[in-house]
């Protein structure tokens, strides 16, 4: 029996996986409901229950949460204890084999809370967390754990031997590639046009989440989940001063450091420099490295097309764990935002880029995305752009016939600075959260301003941020000081995140991949047909 392509098996492994992961999740346990209290803490109010310990937050923050609360618990400006209701209380467990995690979603005062629990292992857990001893022992543990833990180690195993080839795929592929070229002129116009692609897609991808955010209006009324896991801070960092260290770290002090680092930005740029001057000695010399790289490249690319072939298992245990572990109850609170999100990725995604395609690249978007396959499916559930790397630039070279000087300098370098599903996610996370705090603040407005403000923030906070799961989430620190909203506002989508980062993961790569056809096609690139690309079609 033939074995069936690649994009099929992964196909199959992302559909198994999943399957697998909603059967072993051990879902959302119902609890009755409870008692609290309202206690002052130095200036501050807590909010004490012994499910979940203390939450502590400043007067005006639970006037503007609680408003019902505040009305009873504060008295001529000072916090009376006051007794409280916790209604609609469900726990979610998951034990991977490295940490014991509880998510507790709750309602306070109509508000949903969500906090998560966590520890090493089960008996820190206990220790930790001993009112969940009970709940622990009756769902903790067991069959669910082992297979969560097992497709937990498989993924991530997967992932590293990614990133294993990923620095020496880089380095070897933009060389061979750059150095190829045989003139540097070339490569100033591919450089261009290769920016000008990114610019343009970003601000498409951003001005279609804005207009989505203003149609669907996901934050009107909105009850934004209250506490949480707190935002992820971006520290006092500028959007100047990400963009100063930006530059910097382009030019490495030391390129070998840069190199075990996995500073990828630097790597290109050294990759790059390295070649240009293989061009500039030529003779002897320059003809013996370009050998080498050659060489060298021909290897790595055999290691990554051997890694590649694990590329079903791989997505199979991500799969497994990713619908493992997501508790239900949070995606419901947040449904409008996510299906906004996800909305304005699909129009991009789906009708802007594969224009593009055949537009501008003059490509079949149906058999560009079908090529590009393996590739994206990996991005979904892998969560990493960087990380699908090697899989995206095979895909593009053997199976959509794209020359590897295109590839080998567009992909590494779209991987660290085009990130246009990114860019349409800050911008639309920021202004949901303008929009609940417009409706429930009638002095705080949302203007035109605002808006093309988050545009732009988005647009230059994305270049910045790496090709990692959740690194969007760090950038977004920036845009919400740019428009003034508080840090801890971005706590209330952390808990959905994982979810949408798959989504636009796999956007960034699309987006990344269509650039490749819009730069070969604007720099003259031949296109071949492989032999890859023929099978695919034939195994349909």
């Amino acid at each position: 029996m033939k074995k069936p392509a690649l994009h099929i098996q992964i196909l199959i492994a992302l559909v198994l996986g999943t399957i697998i992961g909603i059967l072993v999740n051990p879902g959302e346990a119902p609890l009755d409901d409870a008692r609290g209290r309202i206690e002052p803490r130095n200036g501050e109010v807590a909010i004490v229950e012994e499910a979940a310990g203390e939450m502590v937050m400043s007067v005006e923050l639970f006037r503007e949460r609680y408003e019902t609360l505040a009305e009873r618990a504060i008295r001529d400006g000072r916090v009376e204890p006051t007794e409280i209701a916790i209604t609609r209380r469900r726990a979610h467990l998951v034990e991977d084999g490295r940490s014991v995690t509880l998510t507790y979603t709750r309602r306070v005062d109509g508000r949903a809370v969500v906090s998560k629990l966590e520890a090493p292992n089960a008996a820190r857990f206990v220790e930790r967390h001993p009112y969940w001893d009970t709940f622990y022992t009756e769902r903790g543990g067991g069959f669910r754990a082992a297979v969560i833990a097992a497709a937990r180690f498989v993924g991530d195993m997967f992932l590293r031997l990614l990133k294993m080839v990923t620095i020496p795929l880089i380095v070897t592929s933009l060389i061979t590639g750059v150095s190829g070229l045989g003139t540097t002129a070339q490569l100033g116009s591919m450089f261009l046009r290769t920016l000008a692609y990114y610019a343009a897609t970003s601000l498409l991808a951003i001005t279609i989440g804005i207009a989505m955010v203003n149609l669907i209006r996901p934050g009107v009324n909105a009850q934004l989940p209250g506490g949480g896991e707190g935002a992820i801070q971006g520290g006092d960092e500028s959007l100047l001063g990400v963009f100063v260290r930006l530059v910097q770290n382009m030019f490495p002090e030391n390129p070998i450091q840069s190199l075990a680092g996995g500073d990828f930005l630097a790597i290109i740029t050294f990759s790059i420099l390295f070649a240009i001057f293989i061009i500039r000695t030529g003779g002897e010399s320059g003809e013996t490295l370009r050998r080498f790289f050659q060489s060298a490249f021909d290897v790595v690319m055999h290691l990554t097309m051997f890694v590649i072939a694990l590329a079903p298992i791989g997505v199979l245990a991500f799969m497994t764990y990713a619908t493992a572990t997501q508790g239900i109850d949070i995606f419901r609170t947040l449904a409008w935002y996510m299906l906004t999100v996800f909305l304005a990725l699909v129009i991009h995604a789906g009708i802007v880029l594969p224009l593009i395609v055949k537009f501008v690249g003059r490509r079949s978007p149906v058999r560009f995305a079908k090529a590009m396959s393996p590739a994206l499916m990996t991005a979904f559930s892998t969560a990493s752009s960087n990380g699908t790397l090697p899989l995206t630039m095979t895909c593009v070279e053997e199976r959509a016939g794209i020359s590897n000087r295109v590839s080998s300098f567009v992909l590494p370098l779209g991987a660290t600075i085009n990130m246009d599903g990114t860019a349409l996610y800050e911008a639309v996370a920021v202004l949901f959260i303008a929009q609940a705090y417009a409706s429930a603040d009638p002095t705080f407005t949302l203007t035109f301003g605002m808006q093309i403000t988050v545009a732009f923030t988005a647009l230059l906070a994305s270049v910045g941020a790496a090709g990692i799961p959740h690194a969007g989430l760090v950038m977004m620190a920036i845009v919400l000081q740019a428009v003034g909203l508080p840090l801890e506002a971005q706590g209330v989508i952390i808990a959905v995140d994982r979810v949408l980062d798959m989504c636009r993961t796999t956007v960034n790569v699309w987006s990344d991949s269509c650039g490749c056809t819009v730069v070969a096609r604007l720099t003259g690139e031949p296109v071949a047909v492989p032999t890859a690309i023929a099978e695919a079609a034939k195994t349909g």
